[in-house]
């Protein structure tokens, strides 16, 4: 099981202060926070990709190669690549670039993003956004994974022995995995390629969660890339710790109340009875954590958001070291004794890279047969 965080990069307003962070403060404090991540033992810094204010991460191979350099552990990831209004071979290159210099520690969430006015800023239409993000992928795959492509679209002139460079590290693409809210096309397009769907499960209730990681898994066996149960699964989460859940509450409320994304809409007690946002004790979010599996069954990935709605860095620092000391090590260890030995782990880069290899060992081996 990877544990780690997730960031949209919003810069708000610290509704208890009144100060707002400037855009290259926010930046720097996300790379400060990745930095902490891996102190603290987590596995996974995943970043959102935004054009639009009060978002900072529109560049999240610039922003990822810099923590890069500076981290040796911690798997690299985007929380959303919009597939939908970047070109296909762009991405292409941009992440296998960063994949050599994070020495494999990159994978990828593919999304179609929540900003409407993004599709006609980048020249495409919001109605194509599904037929974008399946012709878009479509073309990704064989450009990670032939050499060279020939290939003719709808949304995009035509290639003809294109070849994108670099080459994925060890001729292994990154890990991808599909995000989504609401689409069930997606965690479709996620089953047929064998790809990980991941649902960030902070906004909905837990029955509609439930009900798209089912149809992915489904469809998964579906294709036949195995058990339903053994499907990647990725899941978001929101949390906020204190000692006690009075404390917790009392704290985070002012930001719940203002945040871009929810605030002035449902009580806090009410929105967090009806989705999984956890506001208290590290033991009520060690419950609520290990509650998931009940409802969705064995996963590899668990994210949790923990920097927005202008929480000062001080204070996310913070919930960082309580994840590190307190919380993940539980979860570590009560979701491993939980998994069936048949269910994998989450892919890696090394992973991918061994079973490419157990892959040519055995063509190798079946050629002479032939």
């Amino acid at each position: 099981m990877q544990f780690g965080v997730f960031s949209v990069g919003d810069v708000t307003e610290d509704p208890t202060t009144g100060t707002t962070l400037s855009e290259g403060e926010r930046i720097k404090a996300m790379v400060r926070i990745a930095l902490k991540a891996e102190e603290v033992g987590l596995d996974v810094f995943a970043q959102g990709e935004h054009h639009n204010p009060p978002f900072v991460p529109s560049s999240p191979t610039t922003q990822l190669g810099f923590i890069a350099a500076q981290t040796s552990k911690i798997i690299l990831s985007t929380s959303t690549t919009l597939i939908t209004t970047n070109d296909p071979v762009k991405i292409a290159e941009d992440y296998a670039m960063l994949q050599h210099l994070a020495d494999g520690r990159v994978d990828l969430m593919m999304g179609r993003g929540n900003t409407g006015p993004v599709y006609p800023w980048f020249g495409q239409d919001i109605r194509n956004g599904i037929a974008l993000a399946v012709e878009n992928y479509a073309l990704l795959r064989r450009l990670w994974r032939e050499d060279v492509v020939d290939w003719e679209g709808k949304f995009r002139t035509p290639l003809q022995g294109f070849t994108a460079t670099p080459r994925p590290l060890d001729d292994v693409p990154p890990f991808v995995w599909h995000g989504s809210i609401r689409s069930p096309e997606i965690a479709e397009q996620a089953a047929y390629y064998g790809d990980g769907f991941f649902h960030n499960n902070i906004f909905w209730p837990i029955s509609h969660t439930t009900r798209m990681i089912q149809l992915y898994r489904q469809r998964f066996e579906h294709y036949g890339h195995g058990a339903a149960d053994q499907a990647i699964v990725g899941l978001g989460g929101q949390i906020f710790m204190r000692k006690n859940s009075q404390e917790a509450v009392r704290e985070f409320r002012p930001y719940f109340d203002n945040a871009p994304v929810y605030g002035h809409g449902p009580t806090l007690e009410d929105f967090s009875r009806e989705t999984p946002l956890t506001v208290g004790s590290p033991q009520q979010v060690i419950e609520r954590t290990l509650s998931f599996r009940e409802h969705f069954g064995d996963y590899q990935r668990q994210l949790f958001l923990i920097d927005h709605a202008g929480l000062p860095l001080k204070t996310v620092l913070e919930q960082l070291d309580i994840l590190g000391e307190e919380v993940v090590p539980v979860l570590r260890k009560e979701f491993a004794a939980l998994k069936p030995a048949h269910v994998p782990d989450a892919p890696t880069h090394a992973s991918l890279k061994a079973a490419a290899e157990r892959a040519h060992d055995l063509e190798t081996i079946e050629e002479p047969a032939r």
